[in-house]
This record gives C-alpha cells, structure tokens and sequence, in this order.
C-alpha cells in the first residue's frame, strides 16, 4: 500500500466523519441519505478492495465512538455493510473489464449496492435480530426508506470517481 492510498483512505474516513454532521438537523437523516456511505464507496471505488475495506469498518466505528452516530444497535450492521461496499467496489473495479468507464463505474456501483444490502440484511435477519427481522422490515429500511440517498449516490458518485481520476488525484 502506497503513502498516497494511506493519506486518501485517512481522508475518505474524514469526509465519512464529517458528512453525515451536515445531515443530523434533519430527523432519520442518516437512514434516508445515507451520507457515511458516499465516502466509502468512493474510496473503493478509486483505491481498491484494502483500503474500501478498511475505510468501511472504521468509518461507522469511529462515527459511533466520537458522535454516538450510528447509534450502538445500528453499528454492526452498519459496519458490515459499509465494509462489503468498500471491499466489493475496489474488486469489482479491478476484475470487471469494460472500455466504457462511466458504464462501469454505474455497473459497480449497483452490484455493490445490493450486494451489501443482502448482507447487511442477512447479518441481522440470521445475527444481530434473529427471528424477529423480516423481509418487508429489511426492504423498508434499506430500499424504501433509503431511496434518496440511493439516487443521490447514484448521481454524485460516479461524477466523483471520474472526476479525480481525471484530476489524477486517484486513479
């Protein structure tokens, strides 16, 4: 790993910090915007499986530790899913082999998505809230509740990702 991967994942963690600051005014803020979520993905997205993966385990944790944000019962999940979004971005990157990179920045980007959403559902179906966790509390909580955040990361991202790698800030 590289000094410059080690300073940008420091500072995708920074901006998970921040961020979601700018949206707790705004009540269930977190949950209908998901705005930890746009960092990490990013970060994957651009420096790989490690450090997307590292960037979502810490990022929720510390959040927690220093604002109490995610809340405790949230935390594991929350964890779980941001780091299967920081790992898968940064593999899906490196193994799917497309010329047109806004096409497969939408394509991992949407596969990532729904990969940790099923997990993070499964984890507290079979985990953290077994047996009483059901199909329509996991679809309410991570689709339809969520839906602005999905559009907005589905706008902003990509536009991110290419334009710090035409920057060559990342690449």
């Amino acid at each position: 790993m590289k000094t410059k991967d080690i300073v940008l994942t420091g500072l995708f963690i920074a901006l998970g910090l921040v961020l979601p600051m700018a949206f707790h005014g705004v009540p269930n803020a977190g949950s209908i915007f998901a705005p930890m979520h746009i960092p990490v993905l990013v970060c994957g997205m651009l420096l790989g499986p490690v450090c997307g993966g590292i960037c979502g385990l810490l990022t929720p944790i510390l959040s927690s530790v220093l604002t109490g944000m995610p809340p405790a019962p949230v935390l594991p999940a929350m964890a779980v899913e941001l780091t299967v979004y920081g790992l898968m971005t940064g593999l899906l990157m490196k193994t799917l082999k497309m010329e047109d990179s806004l096409a497969k920045n939408y394509i991992v980007l949407i596969l990532t998505m729904l990969c940790g959403r099923i997990i993070a559902g499964l984890v507290r179906a079979l985990i953290l809230n077994a047996g009483s966790y059901s199909m329509a509390a996991w679809v309410t909580a991570y689709f339809v509740t969520g839906l602005p955040g999905i559009g907005i990361q589905l706008v902003l991202i990509p536009a991110i990702v290419r334009a710090l790698q035409k920057s060559g800030i990342a690449r």
